[in-house]
């Protein structure tokens, strides 16, 4: 499937959304497993998205600049005996690609900045 530069396939916009959704709560970081959950509860899907292709999606949305990721600190997965978690955030060019693909859905043509003339 080829997309137009600056657009974002459906996945992706999910992921964006359920992070959008997910920063208005006390815990604004997430990781891949919150996310597909959270993409099901918002879909009303039973089955989760294959992780395989939720993984290539969150890097191509964090090559983007859309998200922004870290590893968690190790002692808390030593702790509570579990694999480590990569913890996503959304960045404020997320949310504004959030934003924008509702104006298009909306019909709403993009914003403009107003120019000012000059004075002769």
């Amino acid at each position: 499937m080829r997309r137009k530069p600056g657009s974002l396939v459906p996945l992706e916009l999910a992921i964006c959304r359920a992070a959008l959704a997910l920063r208005r709560t006390p815990q604004h970081e997430f990781h891949g497993y919150q996310i597909a959950r959270s993409i099901a509860k918002a879909a009303d899907v039973r089955r989760l998205t294959a992780y395989g292709t939720l993984y290539r999606a969150l890097g191509r949305l964090e090559e983007m600049g859309l998200l922004r990721s870290r590893w968690e600190d190790p002692a808390v997965p030593a702790r509570e005996g579990r694999p480590g978690r990569r913890l996503y955030t959304l960045t404020a060019l997320g949310e504004a690609a959030v934003q924008e693909a509702r104006r298009q859905a909306a019909g709403t043509p993009p914003r403009r900045a107003r120019r000012r003339l000059a004075p002769a």
